[in-house]
């Protein structure tokens, strides 16, 4: 490779000066052989700075010799800067595509064949039948001859190789090539060109002149480069060559390198490689080859494009749309001679069992169950997690020979805590752990886990409290402007309805206190409907319907507020969170061996505080004496104790949930057992079987785990829920109070409009008019029509015995106190009131208020267009 590259730099930096003789600068070579050794190499480029004052250096060969690093082993790619790089972006790639690396191979050019084939052994035991090489020629010619002779170059296997290897396969042995028969390569496409075609003539030749009695060696990719990195170097160095330079003698650094640099990155030409332009400092080929090897070396099969994807043939006019089919390649033929496309996995072929670590619980058995039975000497493995592991095992597309191994010591006690058995796992004692393991970020450093198969999350559970001694909690189901409101629509009510009857029903009239209590009486007893006095006026009906309505609403409201305040008032817990548990210097308990005891220090609770636990029993029990306030666990162990002995009744979940993943089974980094065994966890957990483990170890009693997990609350009805009714029966209210008050001025208006009386007297004349009963009000009417009395004791005849304000009951009795019958009553009071005089009664007396001169009959009832009239005005002043 050194020999080739040396060939191409002469004949390039003699065909630029041959075409751009006029150039004032020339390059002049300085020849270093490292023989491939890094040491050397980063020595004699010291050396050609410092002492021969070099300009700049064109190679290595390999970026471990560009950047000196004193690493010799390799992890499938070479442990280099090239090869990392490539390895970074190939994850990335994979990743896109929803792929991943299940395992990376650790080979060394110090490793012995024998070495390299017991790690291709160990890579046949594994599921992946994928492989991608980035090696160097030689090691790679090693590698698969040993890949032939342990049988991975069979059927069923894909091997790709990258373009170290790809760029070199004119220039392998023929042994080689064989034993790389169906391996796929990617390489830069080298277009052709006539340029291209006349210096391979020209290679040719010089190569015979130098050697005639050896075989030709085959130009690759890389003479093409080191051509056209001459090409470059040249042109950058003319074009700053008007720059003076100075030299430090220190390392022998020219001021002209950075500004030499930036001139290579830009430079841009057509080299005999393709299109020479480097982009963030690397030589970027738009167009990459797919070759297939086969027994005569190589054959292409297409090629990949920005632009087009996986074309057969190029056309840069074609307008295909892009595609990553292999149907538009041309056929490959894979190891083993075989056309069929393997389908990249198979059945591992390891001989041993797996050995499946399992945890010995003391509590929350129903989990995992570790038990000896005596008359077998067998462990005797069972709970949820197993089941469910069975379950996903029986999922997979190929069989699993496992046997599970219970953690324990010798005495058959619990082996040490959770993170013991991940060591475990991380240093190969077992192939994997199945159980209720959680899956926290810790962890994953060390092993691999599948998808959980639990719900997540660590939270407190507390004693719930019923508190009964809340002596005005009454109150609390409405929020203070609804009783306040409520209260000022109780007494305008009975003000309203007041009015409305007050000079019409005997039951509203006497003393003032009377009438007061009477009234708020009246008012307060809808709220229970025991409202007994009858309404006159159909006002006042009319009133008290849309009020009974509003009550009956607000009642009704606030019993179900009231009940459900009562139960969460009842079922209070003592603590809402952690944070009340640290502040009160509580106790808390966690489960013994568990990962939580981390959690609880790292927010800050006190050692002593801190109170182990392990069977659900012992929970309970700690938390009926006091000895802790709260238990902090992960939500599958409390939701199966708050399960059991109907303990949801007790306790109650509270707090924020502390997030985590879940329970999940362990396997080692890298292991292909990781998604397949999630695949199958997502088809069982989604399906109808997990519902009978469920059933069968967790979930037999479900009523209590319905309990929401966050503690109740209710809280006040406010004026926002109610502001509507009580606009309704306002205005309702209004409404009938101004029509009656406007009749009672429409029929006496006169006393205001009397201008010979002062205005102050006339006020006061239509007040005590207002409070006196309408004497035109008929309550009873006889059975010839004529009215009994007006109503008004004081037109009752003198015999007549007159009852008590409030007796409405006597009015209505068919026989007066002293024996006459009604009739008689009504005919002496008709003639007595034919034979007196016809003067109105002065007011303020019971007779009713003085009628203006020439008003009709006070039996005369109002027109209907003179109600209509009112009810518009005041329809229009409540309204608008």
């Amino acid at each position: 490779m050194g020999k080739m590259s040396a060939r191409c730099i002469s004949m390039a930096l003699a065909d630029f000066y041959t075409t751009h003789n006029k150039y004032s600068t020339k390059l002049n070579l300085h020849w270093r052989d490292s023989n491939q050794d890094n040491v050397d190499a980063a020595s004699m480029a010291t050396d050609l700075i410092k002492n021969v004052q070099v300009k700049a250096i064109i190679g290595p060969q390999t970026s471990s010799q560009a950047q000196f690093v004193m690493e010799l082993v390799v992890q499938i790619f070479e442990d280099t800067l090239y090869g990392n790089g490539v390895i970074s972006h190939l994850t990335d790639a994979l990743q896109e595509v929803d792929a991943r690396v299940a395992y990376r191979s650790v080979i060394s050019d110090l490793m012995t064949d024998d070495e390299i084939a017991q790690e291709l052994y160990k890579m046949k035991t594994m599921q992946t039948r994928v492989f991608i090489v980035h090696l160097s020629p030689s090691l790679s010619s090693r590698l698969f001859f040993k890949v032939n002779e342990v049988g991975m170059m069979s059927e069923g296997y894909a091997w790709i190789i990258t373009d170290r290897v790809a760029n070199q396969l004119d220039s392998m042995n023929t042994s080689v090539i064989e034993s790389m028969q169906g391996v796929l390569g990617v390489r830069p496409y080298v277009p052709k060109s006539k340029n291209l075609d006349n210096f391979k003539k020209r290679w040719n030749r010089k190569v015979v002149e130098e050697n005639p009695n050896f075989e030709v060696m085959e130009l690759n990719i890389f003479g093409l480069w080191a051509y056209d990195t001459v090409w470059a170097l040249a042109k950058a160095v003319e074009e700053e060559t008007r720059y003076n330079s100075t030299y430090s003698p220190r390392l022998g650094v020219f001021e002209m390198a950075p500004r030499l640099r930036d001139a290579i990155l830009k430079t841009n030409f057509k080299g005999l490689s393709g299109r020479f332009n480097l982009t963030k400092g690397q030589l970027e080929s738009p167009t990459f080859q797919i070759v297939n090897v086969n027994e005569n070396g190589e054959r292409g099969i297409g090629f990949w494009t920005p632009s087009q994807g996986l074309p057969k043939k190029l056309n840069t006019t074609s307008k295909k749309t892009y595609s990553t089919s292999k149907g538009d390649l041309k056929p490959i033929i894979w190891p083993g001679e075989s056309m069929r496309v393997p389908k990249g996995w198979a059945v591992p072929t390891c001989e041993k069992k797996l050995k499946i670590g399992v945890p010995k619980r003391y509590g929350f058995t129903e989990f995992v169950n570790v038990r000896h039975d005596s008359q077998t000497s067998q462990w005797v493995v069972t709970g949820y997690c197993i089941d469910l592991f069975e379950a996903a095992i029986k999922q997979l597309p190929y069989a699993i020979d496992y046997e599970l191994v219970p953690f324990v010591d010798k005495d058959g006690n619990q082996a040490g805590p959770y993170n013991a058995l991940i060591d475990a796992v991380y240093y190969n004692n077992f192939d994997a752990v199945v159980g209720d393991v959680t899956i926290i970020a810790n962890r994953s450093s060390y092993v691999d886990f599948t998808l959980p198969y639990t719900e997540s999350g660590v939270t407190l559970v507390v004693l719930v409290k019923e508190n009964r001694n809340k002596a005005w909690i009454f109150l609390k189901p409405l929020r203070w402007d609804v009783w306040l409101t409520t209260g000022l629509a109780f007494i305008f009510t009975g003000f309203v309805v007041w009015t409305l009857e007050h000079r019409i029903n005997d039951e509203f009239r006497g003393p003032a206190p009377d009438q007061v209590g009477v009234t708020l009486w009246f008012s307060f007893s809808t709220l229970v409907f025991a409202h007994r006095a009858k309404l006159e006026s159909n006002w006042s009906r009319f009133v008290v319907i849309i009020w009974v309505f509003v009550v009956w609403i607000l009642s009704n409201s606030y019993i179900a507020s009231f009940s459900s305040l009562l139960t969460v008032q009842r079922l209070q817990p003592v603590i809402n969170d952690i944070n009340d548990l640290i502040k009160n210097g509580a106790n808390v308990g966690y489960q013994n061996g568990s990962f939580v005891l981390d959690l609880l220090r790292t927010l800050n609770v006190e050692e002593p505080h801190l109170k182990p636990y392990t069977t659900a029993e012992e929970i309970a029990e700690a938390m009926t004496n006091g000895t802790v306030s709260a238990i902090f666990g992960e939500i599958p162990y409390l939701r199966l104790f708050l399960a059991k002995n109907e303990n949801c009744a007790k306790y109650k979940m509270v707090g924020p949930t502390y997030k985590t993943d879940g329970f999940g089974f362990v396997f080692p980094i890298g292991s292909p057992l990781v998604p397949d065994m999630s695949r199958a966890i997502l088809n069982v957990t989604q399906g109808p079987t997990m519902k009978l483990i469920e059933k069968k170890w967790i979930l037999q009693e479900t009523a209590c785990l319905d309990q929401p997990l966050s503690t109740a609350s209710s809280s006040s009805l406010t004026l926002d829920s109610f502001w509507g009714l009580f606009l309704i029966t306002g205005v309702a209210s209004l409404f009938a109070l101004l029509i009656s008050l406007s009749i009672f001025l429409y029929k006496n208006g006169h006393l205001l409009r009397d201008s010979s009386v002062p205005f102050g007297q006339r006020l006061r004349e239509i007040g005590k008019c207002f409070l006196e009963k309408d004497p035109s009000h008929h309550t009873a009417r006889t059975n010839d029509g004529q009215p009994i009395g007006n109503g008004d004791p004081a037109n009752s005849p003198p015999n007549a015995d007159v009852l008590p304000i409030g007796s409405g009951h006597a009015k209505n009795s068919p026989h007066s106190a002293n024996g006459e019958t009604t009739a008689q009553i009504a005919e002496v009071n008709t003639h007595e009131q034919q034979s007196q005089p016809l003067n109105p009664e002065p007011v303020g007396q019971e007779g009713g208020c003085p009628t203006e001169p020439g008003y009709s009959d006070p039996d005369t009832p109002l027109s209907m267009n003179t109600i209509t009239t009112l009810a518009s005005v005041v329809s229009t002043a409540c309204l608008g």
